[in-house]
């Protein structure tokens, strides 16, 4: 969550975690899910959910650009 909040946080208006059962682990993304666990039966792979944002909101903001 932070390493997502810290490459897009100006067009990030608001991001909830919401705790649940049965191992659920779901991403959504303007309402759209973009990656589920139990649909894919298995963890998400170390950066494919940050590849997967990066893909709906485009490469991450340069902080050092809007200074």
């Amino acid at each position: 969550m932070a390493e997502l909040l810290g490459a897009w946080a100006p067009r990030i208006a608001r991001a909830t975690l919401l705790p649940s059962s049965g191992g659920r682990f779901e991403v959504k993304l303007d309402g759209e899910l973009i990656f589920s666990k139990a649909a894919l039966d298995r963890h998400a792979r170390p950066g494919e959910v940050y590849d997967l944002v990066e893909a709906v909101l485009g490469p991450p903001i340069d902080r050092e650009s809007l200074h």
